[in-house]
């Protein structure tokens, strides 16, 4: 949609309270700015006072902000609004289940979550205004504006208000909204990437040849022997080469000066641009009058080593981003479907819960499913991180993007679209990519505060200078703007942060929540779950005993049945399993097992205490010391008893010891009944464990650990939702409920413990290099500031040293990408 306006500016603080205001001129549409015609609407009226319109689409969007009450929008906006297009009218077709499925994220509570593009952001006022407008429309749940990266994160019952009224509601307001597609953050930041080499090799290429002919220049001050002709030509030439550096390769800097003086809030780009802006502008000037002093090889130095730091920054930020890139690319575009017509090729969006899809060898598995047909080995290396090809067959689940490596398969389609694995892992990490953790946002209000005081140094340094040696006074000014540049005070912590996001994404472990990093360090206790976690989880049914006169069969398919919506790795051990047709109203119940009716009867089926308070009988004894125990009942009493057993993880018992090496306690915390739960804890030699917890026992736990230090949980299922919210790191498993993935603040994207003592190690490094980066940033400009407002250094010193000082910083970060030291 075509807009018009300022660009925007300002990082969205929650409030236009944070914002300057504006005051539009008479002459032009209150709205969005435009000239007024000949013949405008009538006013609309804002505040109590008439506003002047251009049209009536604007007339339209006033009245709709002003009825809503939101007249504060006009009063702290610091851009004009984007003029409204006509509305688009194909809205209502984002209302299909078909057409959500891929991008909507299906939340538990029967709520959905969808991330927008928002086409029109200007300012931080718009995002507030989209936030409060789409906040009073009954239905919509939680709404959260990025005006920096120009996102939106809404959540919404589509039972009160169906996604196409939102929409259209974006649309009326002049902003066009795009529901955001895992490609377009690839394509995003490819253009980004290109854009900031065209710039680099500009500001390379000036640097080089003004260079050259500075020297002449110098030489000719220095011997006194250059013709003036000559000296006049070098000097055009240089202005010449240096304008596209000063005009075009310098330009983020003058927009982002020109966005944090809007917003009240100057950061580094504010001296930078003073800088750059001043030197070339003061050049110019004496070139075209033909005397004084040119600054063309410290403007074109200035902005090459400034701009090759910004480049260093963005790699090693996208290369942090690159893991969820990775995991977009894993699906196939296409499925092949099993009907009654036979084998057909279809689209990803075009598959639905129960199809039955073929899976030839060397094929990627298009979406989540359950084996029906068939036995292979799956490479899961990209998502899980495990280098061997895993074993699955009938009644076994396989993860959408992983690889069939031999064996042609049938699977039943389990989930799909947003509610896959791979797409919940995509929306942590775009979440934690969006957010800013705590020391970040301190260290950038330090910044802003330095930058304050720079510039104040530097106008009372001019107005010195200007009293002891007018014609030094620029000089000195700008090499106390260039030198003191807080460029490394503001790389210092996310340089460090996006090259540590991106090893820990590598070692297996993704960040979920920008701020994960800055609490793992404080971590002194770890508490596991058992089943699923401690366990691999692919459990397995080995024993059956019937109480009532039912069949074996008949109690495992009752069972087969109720267990098939669970969320709980238990449920896995009726895979396969031949389940009863009758058994209807099935409901889990977190931590204690899943309920539902047959022939009118209710059934329970879980742990034994809870089964037995159906029949009001005591609950049976259990002798089944490796194994985990789950009775199935009625109101009569017992009908079954099913024992399941489940093999501990590979590395659990390695990741154990190293977290005590790390100086890290270890608990486990489960719902399983006290022998199951002792026998992994002898194995793993873990004398701290709880068993017969339900969530909120486990809660309360955490609580009581909490209070001598603080405690990371790691977890997997959907009885672990809450306790992993209470926690102070929340660790989910990759493999486990999506539920799950929601609370976490790091997933672990395989089935490796192993990666939790390394990540510590990580986190520690990251606290450290970003104290080193801090310390060498503030000693840095400490001792610039009075050597350069003394006139001991000249501005192309100045640029070097700053922008060596940056280097410097974004090379340290860097080392958390290699190994370990």
């Amino acid at each position: 949609m075509a807009t018009r306006g300022a660009d925007r500016c300002g990082e969205y603080s929650g409030s236009p309270a944070s914002v300057p205001r504006i005051t539009p001129v008479s002459e032009a549409c209150f709205h969005c700015g435009d000239p007024l015609p000949p013949h405008p609407p009538p006013p609309v009226i804002i505040n109590s006072q008439p506003k002047p319109v251009c049209c009536s689409g604007c007339a339209a969007v006033a009245a709709l902000i002003a009825g809503a009450g939101l007249e504060d929008f006009y009063r702290y906006r610091t851009a004009a609004a984007p003029r409204p297009e006509p509305a688009q009218d194909d809205w209502n077709a984002w209302d299909s289940d078909k057409a959500q499925q891929p991008l909507v994220r299906k939340l538990d509570n029967g709520h959905r979550e969808l991330v927008l593009l928002i086409e029109g952001i200007r300012c931080s006022a718009c995002g507030w205004l989209i936030e409060n407008l789409l906040g009073q429309v009954p239905g919509v749940q939680q709404v959260s504006v990025n005006p920096a990266s120009a996102r939106a994160v809404v959540t919404w019952d589509p039972a009160q208000v169906p996604l196409s009224v939102l929409l259209r509601k974006l649309d009326h307001l002049g902003y066009q909204p795009h529901p955001l597609a895992p490609g377009e953050q690839d394509s995003a930041a490819l253009r980004e990437q290109r854009a900031a080499i065209r710039r680099l090799a500009v500001a390379g290429l000036g640097m080089m040849q003004v260079m050259m002919y500075a020297v002449g220049l110098y030489a000719g001050a220095i011997h006194a022997g250059m013709d003036p002709q000559f000296e006049t030509l070098l000097r055009w030439v240089s202005a010449i080469v240096a304008t596209p550096v000063a005009l075009y390769a310098a330009f983020p800097f003058y927009r982002g000066a020109v966005r944090d003086l809007r917003a009240g809030r100057p950061g580094m780009d504010v001296p930078v641009s003073l800088a750059i802006g001043g030197a070339y502008t003061f050049s110019v000037w004496h070139v075209f009058i033909g005397q004084g002093e040119v600054y063309f090889d410290s403007v074109t130095m200035f902005t090459f080593f400034l701009t090759i730091a910004r480049f260093l920054e963005l790699m090693a930020r996208q290369r942090a981003g690159r893991a969820s890139i990775a995991l977009g690319r894993l699906l196939p575009a296409t499925a092949l479907r099993l009907s009654a017509q036979g084998e057909e090729r279809v689209a990803l969006a075009a598959l639905s819960i129960g199809d039955t899809l073929r899976i030839r060898p060397g094929e990627a598995i298009p979406t989540d499913g359950r084996i029906v047909s068939g036995r292979t080995h799956v490479d899961e290396s990209l998502l899980t991180g495990e280098s061997m090809p895993q074993a699955r067959q009938i009644g076994d689940a396989v993860i959408g993007g992983s690889t069939n490596t031999n064996g042609a398969i049938d699977i039943e389609v389990t989930q799909i679209g947003a509610d896959t694995v791979v797409a919940s892992v995509m929306r942590l990490l775009e979440r934690a990519q969006a957010e800013r953790p705590h020391i970040a946002r301190l260290a950038d209000r330090v910044a802003r505060i330095f930058v304050v005081t720079l510039l104040i140094a530097a106008s009372i340094t001019g107005a010195i200078w200007l009293q002891i040696a007018p014609e030094r006074a620029f000089e000195i000014t700008l090499a106390v703007l260039v030198v003191t540049c807080p460029c490394a005070l503001s790389l210092a912590t996310p340089a460090a942060l996006v090259n540590a996001t991106g090893r820990l994404a590598r070692d297996g472990l993704l960040v979920a929540r920008a701020d994960a990093i800055e609490r793992l360090v404080r971590i002194r206790h770890v508490v596991f779950d058992k089943t699923g976690t401690l366990t691999a989880g692919r459990i397995r049914l080995t024993d059956t005993h019937c109480f009532a006169p039912l069949s074996t069969e008949q109690s495992i398919a009752i069972a087969a049945a109720m267990e098939a919506e669970a969320g709980h790795p238990l449920a896995r051990a009726f895979d396969g399993q031949p389940r009863h047709a009758e058994v209807k109203a099935i409901e889990s119940h977190p931590g204690l097992g899943v309920t539902a009716t047959l022939n009118n009867q209710s059934l329970r089926l879980g742990r034994p205490d809870w089964v037995s308070e159906l029949s009001q009988s005591a609950p049976p004894a259990t002798d089944a010391a490796a194994s985990t125990i789950i009775f199935l009942g009625d109101q009569h009493g017992l009908i079954a008893r099913f024992e399941l057993t489940d093999a501990i993880r590979d590395d659990a018992a390695e990741a154990i010891r190293d977290l005590r090496a790390a100086g890290v306690h270890v608990s486990i915390a489960s719902g399983d009944a006290a022998p199951a739960v002792a026998a992994v804890a002898q194995q793993l030699d873990i004398d701290d464990w709880k068993a017969g917890l339900d969530p909120a026992g486990k809660l309360a736990l955490l609580e009581t650990y909490r209070q001598t230090a603080p405690v990371a949980m790691v977890g997997d299922g959907i009885n672990d939702a809450p306790v992993l919210a209470g926690a102070d790191v929340a660790i989910a498993l990759g493999s486990g409920a999506a539920i799950a993935h929601g609370n976490a603040d790091l997933l672990l994207a395989g089935e490796r413990l192993s990666a939790l003592a390394p990540g510590l190690a990580v986190a520690k490094r990251t606290r450290r290099i970003i104290r080193q980066n801090l310390i060498w940033a503030a000693s840095y400009n400490a001792c610039a500031l009075p050597l350069a407002a003394l006139g001991m250094i000249p501005p192309w010193a100045a640029a070097l040293g700053m922008s060596a000082s940056s280097l410097l910083v974004v090379g340290n970060a860097l080392r958390l990408s290699r190994s370990a030291s």
